[in-house]
């Protein structure tokens, strides 16, 4: 278990470096000034979110709950962990009703477009399982 939290989250991080190094590279091209305190917080909550959404996929693990109930819980906790570091640490949204409106918008269609991919991938898998086990068990429709 502890191996696989290390794992997930040097994957968080991964990925945590990888929007980093995106932004970075807005940043450069689009020739802003940033102070090397204001990277390292925006570096350092990139790492934060990309480690809590690693390790956030143990809720998918079976553990006896229903899919509604670990993407309702899934949901609000990413909801709580993003808008807390956005909004307060690393002030990438600004503190008004308009752009947190916005924000918790885009958040969600990014959440649905990503639920939607993993499960029609899942799906996906479990009919081939399916068609596997009919196939090597002689059965057919």
């Amino acid at each position: 278990m502890i191996v696989e939290a290390v794992k997930r989250s040097m994957m968080g991080i991964a990925l945590g470096g990888i929007f980093t190094f995106i932004a970075l590279t807005v940043v450069m091209f689009t020739g802003a000034d940033a102070t090397v305190v204001q990277i390292w917080i925006y570096m350092l909550c990139s790492l934060i979110i990309g480690i809590y959404f690693g390790l956030a996929s143990f809720i998918f693990e079976d553990n006896g709950w229903s899919y509604l109930k670990k993407t309702v819980i899934h949901f609000f906790l990413s909801i709580a962990v993003f808008f807390t570091i956005t909004l307060f640490i690393a002030d990438w949204i600004p503190f008004s009703v308009a752009a947190i409106s916005v924000s918790f918008v885009v958040f969600i269609f990014v959440y649905a477009v990503f639920w939607m991919g993993y499960y029609l991938y899942y799906k996906k898998v479990e009919a081939e399982l399916n068609a596997s086990l009919k196939k090597k068990n002689g059965i057919t429709k």
